[in-house]
């Protein structure tokens, strides 16, 4: 039999692993140690002072797994913690100074955001806090482990949930509107982990109270009771609970200028450096509450489920890229289909006199009226049709582009009597302005395209020009019904497309009782 010879090279590496296995376990243990003592000097529990954290660390699972279906983002909370061996972050950190005792104020005062308290349950998370507080108020390991994963997971729970609510509402607006193109940022695991590494939390909870002007003029109506001239209480606390949820929504400009309209308002406002520097009355598409038979006042049950008129102007944010003087207006399907069809049929000189042309694949029709319109219909209406430019185009005589997934743009206008009227929701869906030529002269400047815009406005033969932007300028179509004016004075304005409805219907799970 062979003689077992030992390798000497080998002796070192064996003893430099015996080395650093026996200091990890001094160090784990001295971490063990650390923790348990860290622990009893919070909380005087003796109970602490022997705290495994391994065994700590299954509670936690367990308890993790037990609450699972009731936490705020639980993914969020787990990976957290897993990525922290478990450690109780908030209770090491913020019971003792305070912290803990504090956050349960911060929850009862949210009904003056319009939102129940209850939602982030203040009287579960004072008791555990005050249970903490009690030297004797545990006896056993097994107790104090579960209380403190219990501690741990309501506080992180509560924290994500209440910060996602005031910094980004409690409703995501693309959920509940099919015509809403807005950018709006929603919560993710950065932002919800920054509950984590707050190293003070009532300083994290005063930095994320909504403090914009126009937020705290309508928190302060809606907390002192008023009412809007011409409502009720009630309807003012409706009006006032929605638009304060629209306000923590992100998806405010951030530019120094842009162009806004507000939907409600059936006006345009060029903003600059936060102050309006133009201001012109629009008309926006129809909406299904244009009579106003429905308010938030008093509404039936079919309103507060979301059913778009085909013509609402759609929400959205882009950015002006150029604009066509003399435009021609390639007509909608929907449009040609519901009028231009029936138009030419009651009248064989219509699309003649309103200077429209016709196509079918791709070629001109040469003699229109020799087309029996009456025997036409959506069904096999084969037929394409273009407006030429000039007095009678639906487009007037200038149109503004911007990328958006609804084909809508701002534009001119021949029928300039609907700008007389107050309800203005006239259109199929674009934006007509009041004063097109003024939005040209902001957004060119003086100068030779501007020139080239006025005078080719001006032609009587007019032919199509595309002018490019010198400077694109962001654009955002909003619906806003309540807001403050820059007197400081509340404006309310009917809810023409019964947005408002909807919205306070999906809201009312969370409102304070």
């Amino acid at each position: 039999m062979p003689s077992v010879t030992t390798n000497k090279a080998s002796l070192p590496l064996l003893l430099l692993s015996f080395i650093i296995i026996t200091i990890s376990f001094q160090s784990c243990k001295k971490k063990h140690s650390e923790l348990a003592d860290d622990l009893f000097k919070i909380t005087q529990n003796k109970v602490f002072k022997d705290l495994d954290p391994e065994i700590y660390a299954q509670a936690f699972k367990k308890e993790l797994v037990a609450e699972r279906s009731t936490l705020s983002n639980e993914a969020v909370i787990e990976a957290y913690y897993k990525a922290n061996d478990y450690q109780p972050t908030f209770t090491l950190q913020h019971l003792s100074n305070g912290d803990l005792d504090a956050i349960p104020e911060y929850y009862c005062k949210v009904n003056e955001h319009g939102l129940d308290p209850n939602l982030f349950q203040p009287n579960d998370l004072r008791v555990l806090v005050t249970k903490f507080h009690d030297k004797q108020a545990f006896k056993t390991p097994e107790e104090a482990y579960q209380a403190l994963a219990k501690l741990e997971l309501l506080t992180a729970s509560s924290l994500i949930k209440y910060s996602n609510a005031l910094q980004f509402g409690v409703i995501n607006p693309k959920k509940l509107y099919s015509r809403y193109f807005t950018a709006t940022k929603r919560p993710d695991s950065t932002s919800m982990k920054a509950v984590f590494s707050a190293g003070s939390i009532k300083t994290y909870l005063d930095s994320i109270q909504p403090k914009s002007p126009q937020y705290l003029a309508l928190q302060k109506v809606f907390i002192a009771g008023d009412s809007l001239p011409g409502l009720s209480k009630e309807e003012t606390h409706r009006y006032l609970l929605v638009n304060l949820e629209r306000l923590r929504w992100r998806n405010k400009p951030y530019e120094a200028k842009y162009v806004y309209v507000n939907i409600p308002d059936f006006k345009l406002d060029v903003i600059e450096d936060g102050k309006s520097i133009l201001n012109m009355k629009v008309c926006v598409g129809q909406g299904r509450n244009m009579d106003k038979q429905n308010s938030l006042g008093a509404f039936n049950d079919t309103c507060r489920i979301e059913k778009p008129f085909p013509r609402e102007t759609p929400q959205l944010n882009s950015v002006i890229h150029s604009v066509d003087v003399n435009p021609v207006w390639n007509i909608p399907q929907s449009i040609a289909n519901k009028e231009i069809i029936v138009e030419a049929a009651k009248d064989r000189y219509y699309l003649a006199n309103k200077n429209i042309d016709v196509f079918k694949d791709g070629d001109k029709i040469d003699d229109p009226e020799s087309i029996d319109w009456s025997g036409i219909t959506k069904e096999n209406n084969d037929y394409d049709f273009k407006q030429r430019p000039g007095d009678d185009n639906s487009l007037g005589k200038i149109k503004f582009l911007f990328k958006n997934k609804s084909s809508v743009y701002l534009h001119d206008t021949p029928a300039k009597s609907a700008f007389r009227q107050s309800m203005r929701a006239v259109s199929h869906g674009c934006v007509r302005l009041g004063d097109p030529q003024a939005l040209a002269k902001n957004l060119f400047g003086e100068g030779e395209d501007f020139d080239t815009i006025v005078k080719d406005m001006s032609e009587d033969n007019p032919e199509p020009t595309s002018i490019s932007l010198p400077q694109k300028t962001p654009i955002y179509i909003t619906y806003v019904t309540c807001w403050a004016d820059e007197n400081g004075v509340i404006q309310y304005r009917p809810d023409v497309y019964g947005l408002d409805i909807v919205l306070y219907a999906h809201l009312q799970k969370y409102m304070s009782k």
